[in-house]
């Protein structure tokens, strides 16, 4: 189950919390221009209500949040069992959200089960080589509190080509250090010769898959009508 208790979202309200929620907001934003369907949903809390998806373009956005929530969503549910039926969403949005889960693995299989075919996932998390990375695995509690483990962008590829996802080019940011106060949001995006930091967190995006029906489905079918008598006469083929 997802940690989202008290301590991550009173980091979440702090200056760096803030300044990051701002950045994100603005990189799934962008991300969610062509995202288009019925149906977006954000699995795990991060910051304010909507605060991620407001500007989707779907017909309808949804937050599903922890029942350990510190604040409450649109539905409250275990994480790990997503009351939502099978192939009936056309996008997902995983802010940080495989970071605090106990099984990450077990969740994504869970998001691949309620995506439909075509259905786009946007997964944003922090780099395990990078100062971020780092100074979370030296944090007692976790850092941002109360994440249980940093997961590398190929590790989550892996992942998701073994369950039939093109992924596409990832996108890194957070250019900044995690300690002191954060610099403005625009040094963050980008590395640059004023800004030389590592990126500390990537955004990575994929659309499920579609199979086509094998040709040898076709080719039993046609065999199919044969053996129903719908061939024709061996006599009518040859003149007889």
């Amino acid at each position: 189950m997802q940690q989202q208790t008290a301590p991550i979202h009173d980091w979440l309200d702090t200056a760096r919390g803030r300044a990051l929620r701002t950045i994100e907001s603005q990189l799934v934003s962008e991300a969610l221009q062509d995202v288009f369907g019925w149906e977006l949903v954000q699995v795990g809390g991060w910051g304010a209500s909507h605060e991620l998806i407001q500007n989707a373009r779907t017909r309808r956005q949804l937050e599903m949040r922890a029942p350990d929530a510190a604040a409450p969503g649109d539905v409250v549910a275990r994480l790990a069992q997503l009351p939502l039926a099978s192939d009936s969403i056309d996008a997902v949005v995983l802010p940080h959200t495989l970071e605090f889960e106990a099984d990450p693995h077990g969740l994504l299989r869970e998001v691949d089960r309620v995506l439909t075919g075509e259905g786009q996932l946007l997964i944003m998390g922090f780099k395990p080589f990078s100062l971020w990375g780092l100074r979370a695995a030296v944090s007692r509690s976790g850092f941002p509190p109360g994440l249980r483990h940093v997961l590398s962008e190929r590790r989550i590829r892996d992942w998701l080509v073994l369950l039939g996802y093109d992924v596409a080019p990832v996108r890194h940011y957070l250019h900044e250090w995690p300690w002191g106060q954060p610099r403005v949001a625009g040094g963050r995006l980008k590395r640059g010769l004023l800004n030389p930091l590592p990126a500390g967190a990537w955004l990575l995006r994929a659309r499920k898959r579609v199979y086509a029906v094998p040709s040898i489905r076709l080719r039993l079918r046609e065999r199919a009508r044969v053996l129903g008598g719908l061939a024709e006469p061996a006599a009518n083929r040859h003149g007889n």
